[in-house]
């Protein structure tokens, strides 16, 4: 399955980013979105697809996912990720259930592509808690 965007810039850094299902401002700019939170939206998107499908199967419902996700880039060049923190905080879960979604959230960050693709240039660190 092929993933296409379009990008179209002015004569300097403000654009528009356009995907199958919406549009979102890159660039300096208040509200626009830079490369890295474009990486890092799509790690927690991603990882976030994952776990759900795994939850969805094991018939595990909860009342939300929040997704807190920090990347530390190397000083060196090429600056690619040093660290990325994906602390996960999951609302509503039933307490029975809390053991089956943490053998969830591991598969989902064995499974999700970004988070594996990422974690070839850095540390990643999945965090997760519960909130009732």
């Amino acid at each position: 399955m092929a993933t296409k965007i379009k990008m179209v810039f002015d004569n300097q850094l403000h654009g528009i980013l356009t995907g199958h299902h919406g549009s979102a401002q890159v660039g300096p700019a208040e509200g626009a979105l830079n490369p890295y939170d474009m990486i890092l939206g799509g790690l927690g998107g991603c990882l976030n697809h994952t776990l759900q499908s795994i939850l969805d199967k094991k018939k595990i419902k909860v009342q939300g996912i929040h997704y807190d996700i920090e990347g530390e880039k190397r000083r060196e060049a090429p600056t690619t990720l040093k660290q990325v923190d994906v602390r996960v905080q999951v609302r509503g879960a039933d307490e029975d259930a809390k053991g089956a979604i943490e053998k969830a959230f591991d598969l989902a960050t064995r499974y999700c592509s970004v988070y594996q693709t990422l974690s070839k240039v850095a540390t990643m660190n999945p965090e997760l808690t519960f909130e009732d």
